[in-house]
């Protein structure tokens, strides 16, 4: 924008300056990311989130309040947005899925993932909207530039006020031993008494769990919970079998940031003026519809994911992202000198920009979550998660940091230098990532060669005998039919 950069030359003119302020938000993020599992099971997710929310708003507004010969307020905002985006990244989902019903937590899960993209698509377009204004000249005003960072803060606001009408996560609630307090929880989140059967299988699928945890951990759960929570990160390295599943969220997150994504979603206004589309406005307008492409491309993702498998979605992913990343380059390689007169060249790339998003969002987007999500055992899902999380975030700083010099000294080699890390990731996906499609726990130990799954099985189903979900399940089952049947290992994996 006209007025950003009259303000901020220093910033907008050196390709390092760039990189860091993009870079400083995913740097919050990792420091967030991975304290909030501490912060979550010490300080409840409620007012975990409720923390994010003020790192965010106080982010936003430093950036806000920026001005010319400033320009600190600029890093500094986005460290602490960043930090409030990663801590809620840690808690939110989680927080969501502990208080949905059974039958709702996958698409409530999942829908986390939507909901991001939607975000990013609605601020491409506030971005393309403020740019005009006062004007997209001189005459532009300073708001232009401040209106995206001033709506940033409003939803944040919003949710830091909500959120003290919201209750506690009813697991949570169990973990600290405020058992009545979560059945009331659940009764409320459900609408039914709390003695319905219903309200005391959910109640005792928790109270299975948090035993379960326990026994898992023999030698830790007696220490605090900071030392806890470090020993069961531990865990996550303490066999060679752990490892590996640790080793393969790593690379799932490793392969889907060295696509290039968040390159483009990063820099995409920088990238299609890279191209040749003259003016800021039309490049605004341009990464507008990469939003909207980034978006419809993933909705039908969701729908197939279980049906097709994670593999072949991966492979044709990767491969049309592949072959946009080199026909690109070579446009680029080709035209870069003279776009004026190969404007339908230019236009061709730019279609491929959005073909590239299209297969992101239709593959890797939604899949390297779900994979991560599902790979570990239960003893170590949620620590083994987040280490696979933080995969995410530190990748991305490392993209945001290096692509502003990339394009400006590679600029063809950028896009050849990403379908390398494609090219290398299809035959990583093809020949060493396992298909996980429908595998319950046993099964995915036959994908890793290890009984961990197995031993963790055993203990969750004596856990449900032993706080009297089996028994309730076996009256309910034989009085009144509501029975869920047996509780299926999957459920729990749901849950978790």
């Amino acid at each position: 924008m006209t007025r950003f950069t009259e303000n901020f030359p220093s910033v907008v003119h050196s390709s390092a300056a760039t990189g860091w302020l993009t870079s400083v938000l995913q740097l919050g993020g990792i420091v967030g990311s991975l304290s909030a599992g501490v912060f979550g099971e010490i300080f409840s997710r409620k007012y975990t989130m409720f923390a994010a929310c003020c790192w965010v708003i106080l982010g936003s507004y430093l950036y806000v309040g920026a001005s010319a010969g400033m320009a600190s307020l600029l890093y500094a905002g986005r460290f602490f947005t960043g930090l409030g985006v990663g801590l809620f990244s840690g808690v939110g989902p989680l927080y969501n899925a502990e208080l949905a019903a059974p039958e709702m937590r996958g698409l409530l899960v999942s829908f986390y993932q939507f909901a991001t993209i939607l975000g990013i698509m609605i601020s491409f377009w506030v971005g393309y909207g403020s740019n005009y204004i006062g004007g997209t000249g001189e005459t532009q005003s300073d708001l232009a530039w401040r209106l995206p960072s001033i709506i940033q803060g409003i939803p944040a606001f919003a949710l830091a006020c909500g959120i003290w009408f919201m209750p506690f996560s009813p697991r949570w609630l169990v973990k600290v031993g405020r058992d009545q307090e979560a059945q009331s929880t659940l009764a409320w989140m459900r609408k039914l008494p709390v003695e319905h059967d219903l309200v005391q299988m959910e109640y005792l699928e928790i109270k299975a769990e948090a035993l379960f945890e326990k026994r898992a951990f023999p030698n830790t759960a007696e220490k605090g919970i900071l030392k806890n929570q470090w020993a069961q990160y531990a865990n996550c390295f303490s066999t060679m079998d752990n490892f590996k599943r640790v080793c393969t969220a790593w690379l799932v997150m490793f392969f889907q940031q060295w696509s290039g994504i968040d390159a483009i979603i990063y820099y995409a206004s920088n990238v299609f003026v890279s191209l040749g589309l003259t003016g800021g406005t039309i490049a605004l307008l341009a990464t507008g519809v990469t939003g909207v492409v980034f978006i419809v491309s993933t909705v039908p993702a969701m729908l197939i994911i279980d049906r097709v498998g994670r593999k072949p979605m991966l492979l044709v992913g990767s491969v049309v992202m592949f072959l946009s990343m080199v026909i690109v380059g070579v446009i680029v390689a080709k035209f870069q000198h003279d776009w004026p007169s190969h404007v339908a060249a230019g236009w061709t790339a730019v279609a491929l920009i959005w073909l590239y998003i299209a297969g992101f969002g239709a593959t890797w987007g939604p899949v390297s979550w779900t994979l991560v999500s599902e790979i570990f055992p239960l003893s170590i899902r949620a620590k083994g998660a987040s280490i696979g999380a933080s995969s995410n975030w530190v990748n991305n700083f490392a993209i945001a940091f290096f692509v502003p010099p990339m394009l400006k000294s590679w600029q063809w080699g950028t896009y050849i230098f990403f379908a390398v890390f494609l090219l290398v990731g299809i035959f990583w996906v093809q020949f060493y990532l396992p298909e996980t499609k429908n595998a319950s726990l046993e099964e995915m130990d036959r994908v890793f060669n290890s009984h961990t799954g197995e031993r963790d099985a055993q203990l969750l189903r004596e856990a449900q005998r032993d706080v009297g979900l089996t028994a309730l399940l076996a009256r309910a089952d034989g009085g009144n039919g509501m029975s869920k049947g047996p509780i299926p290992e999957e459920k729990f994996v749901e849950s978790v």
